[in-house]
């Protein structure tokens, strides 16, 4: 026999609420939902306000409306290649018609005389119509405060889920459960931050009151995710300055201003602050992490240049991860052309070299004959082992898993990290997914580039292009050709890299060296292609976006970016980016015809600005922060209804805090902070280790 509900810790499984047997258990496992206390955060994704339907008279074409009507007759019309559900409808007012397509199962959903709540797009094609709309069966019981008659939950759904039942049983869970959700902030800190109560938020985050107290109740969940999303960085970082001891690197004779002096090109401003920035930050006994951010071109590598030989004058040794080896490799010997008249000793290493060759390398590494290492992931494999490892730089950080840097901080003293990237972040995202690292930023580009100039063209006027093309290669110059398809299995929407490699080949640039790039070559074939592209052997190249991370090739003066609309505006951005290295004039032709509003604006936003950090900034608010990191980033809570940017300024006030609790009370040793630990303890666990 059940125990009585008021006995249940919410600790329980799900299987202790009414209606959900082993095949509903199954179905909220894959959501990461086994206990009752995880199902409160299976959060609704919209609500419908059913206390206020629309009367089918007063809806507007173009509106999103929900109307509770009775069924008057329903049928199925074919049509030439699909099958057309209908169901007519009306109310005391008018009547309307929900149409859904192939569909025709639907004909034995509904029966004449059903009342039916309908959620849609309200069109008129010849008549009034709801294309498509969401649409719940009320039975009589419906009377009372689940499915009608008040702010409505709507839950995310997939297979073995229905919404009416799964309705019931959150109503159940709200009812019988909120009571024994744990508080775990102080109650003059709720004061202060005003946030209702956990269990209050619970359970009107699913059926609320109004909207006002909606609001609130959203507010509070929230500020939660982020304020312990925060406290759980900075008490890492705050630990780690603390506890971990690295080497202090001092510039006693100044050899970094001499390195600068010597340098055949002056610096811009934005470089100078950020090098004593991290002068400054190495010369302290606790690690540096820190995160360098600017555009391509910006000048990033002399920086850490110069981080690489303060550590050799203070007799450390330091690591530098490219993540290619044609990276790799260009990066060894423009470091090496920087560091000439210095006497560092600086070694390559990638996964290409001969066994011998490597051998050579490990051992120097270990003798400390080796001030540099240079290198892809090889440099992290197991066996490699420094005499004293003092710094560790990562090119394009997003490239490297964060279990790889770990590997190499867990040298003892903790070597200084710095990593750098090319695609600016946006502040918001910032703050959360490099909130562990100082941030560093350079927005100038070196005196001499020329903005690339960008042109927003129709695949109509694709030949005009392939003449300007060869009107510039005749001239010395070279052009990237981006598409976003490999082959043409991948879809027949658009062309594929492959098919236009073929037609160039035979047609427009039947007079070239044309060459073809893509994720699927091994790496030694990527790296010949694009050293060919570099010494001339090729003069145009077909590529899919492997090219985002490219060489530096100040003779390549313009891209083409097919079917542009398929790509975020980051990643054209980065596309952009791989020309106008050099002081000649670039040019950027982004081909599509875009149908969606959101494609067009990304367009127009790369035509209007080459700013990096603008362009992040858009990105963001057009895609989402998932998105813009790839795919959900690995390691990037998935946050359950924390938005970004929207909530921006309430990260902020939970990142300040959360810096408030730490500052006050690290090691949680207060009784006031007692819940709050345990709590911060369990959300840690619920996070996926980065890989």
């Amino acid at each position: 026999m059940q125990p009585a509900p008021s006995t249940l810790p919410i600790e329980k499984s799900v299987r202790y609420l009414k209606g959900i047997g082993p095949k509903r258990e199954e179905v909220f496992r894959k959501f990461g939902i086994e206990t009752l206390s995880d199902l409160f955060y299976f959060f609704p994704r919209r609500y419908e306000d059913r206390s206020r339907f629309k009367r089918i008279r007063d809806v507007r074409i173009g509106e999103h409306a929900v109307i509770e009507a009775k069924v008057n007759h329903k049928a199925v019309r074919p049509l030439k290649s699909l099958r057309l559900f209908e169901l007519f409808v009306e109310d005391e007012s008018s009547q309307i018609v929900a149409v859904w397509f192939n569909q025709p199962y639907l004909m034995n959903t509904f029966t004449e005389g059903d009342c039916v709540i309908l959620s849609g797009k309200v069109e008129f094609r010849g008549r009034l119509q709801l294309t498509n709309p969401e649409y719940e069966i009320l039975k009589e019981e419906d009377t009372d405060v689940v499915h009608a008659g008040r702010i409505v939950p709507i839950y995310p759904l997939t297979e073995g889920l229905a919404q009416r039942s799964l309705r019931v049983s959150m109503k159940e869970l709200v009812d019988h459960y909120a009571e024994y959700v744990t508080e775990y902030l102080p109650k003059e800190f709720q004061k202060r931050q005003k946030l209702m109560g956990l269990g209050e938020a619970l359970r009107n985050i699913h059926f609320p009151e109004n909207q006002e107290i909606l609001d609130q109740a959203r507010h509070r969940l929230i500020f939660d995710e982020l304020f312990l999303f925060e406290l759980a960085l900075l008490r890492d970082v705050a630990l780690l300055k603390k506890e971990e001891k690295s080497i202090p690197l001092k510039d006693a004779s100044g050899v970094v201003d001499e390195f600068m002096k010597e340098l055949p090109f002056t610096l811009t401003e934005g470089q100078k602050e950020v090098i004593q920035e991290i002068i400054l930050d190495v010369s302290r006994g606790a690690p540096m992490t820190r995160l360098l951010q600017g555009e391509v071109g910006s000048g990033k590598t002399v920086v850490a240049v110069a981080l690489l030989l303060l550590a050799a004058k203070n007799k450390v040794q330091s690591a530098f991860l490219a993540p290619t080896e044609i990276l790799a490799e260009q990066q060894f010997e423009s470091i090496r052309k920087l560091l000439k008249s210095f006497n560092v000793n600086i070694g390559l290493l990638t996964g290409s070299l001969a066994p011998e060759d490597k051998s050579a390398v490990y051992r120097a590494a270990e003798t400390g004959a080796l001030d540099v290492v240079i290198g892809t992931h090889a440099v992290l494999q197991e066996g490699l082992k420094f005499k004293q490892l003092g710094v560790v730089v990562i090119d394009e950080q997003h490239k490297f898993g964060v279990r790889q840097r770990n590997a190499l901080l867990a040298s003892e003293p903790r070597p200084h990290l710095l990593v750098m990237t090319a695609t600016p972040i946006p502040r918001t995202l910032g703050l959360t997914l490099f909130g562990d690292l100082d941030l560093s930023t350079i927005r100038e580009l070196p005196g001499g580039r020329i903005p690339v100039k960008t042109f927003w063209i129709s695949r109509k006027k694709e030949s005009d292009v392939w003449r300007f093309i060869s009107d510039r290669v005749n001239k010395g110059k070279k052009a990237y050709i981006i598409c976003p398809r490999i082959e043409e299995s991948e879809g027949g929407a658009v062309e594929s890299a492959e098919d236009l490699y073929a037609r160039l080949s035979r047609k427009a640039f039947k007079n070239f060296k044309i060459g073809l790039i893509h994720g699927r070559l091994g790496k030694p074939e990527q790296d010949s292609v694009m050293w060919q592209f570099k010494s001339g052997k090729i003069q145009i190249l077909v590529a899919t976006s492997v090219v985002e991370v490219g060489l530096h090739n100040p003779d390549a003066t313009v891209m083409v970016i097919e079917d542009a609309e398929r790509f975020g505006l980051a990643q054209l951005h980065q596309m952009r980016g791989r020309v106008g290295r050099g002081s000649n004039e670039s040019f950027c032709f982004l081909v599509g015809d875009p149908k969606n509003v959101e494609s067009r604006k990304r367009l127009r936003i790369l035509t209007k600005t080459s700013d990096g950090f603008l362009i992040a900034e858009e990105d963001l608010k057009l895609r989402g922060p998932g998105d813009f990191m790839g795919t959900r980033q690995s390691g990037l809570p998935l946050f359950r209804i924390a938005e970004f940017p929207r909530d921006f300024s309430i990260m902020l006030r939970a990142r300040e805090a959360a810096a408030q609790v730490i500052r006050e009370d690290l090691h949680f040793y207060s009784e006031y902070h007692g819940a709050l630990k345990q709590k911060l303890e369990q959300y840690r666990a619920t996070l996926v280790e980065p890989v």
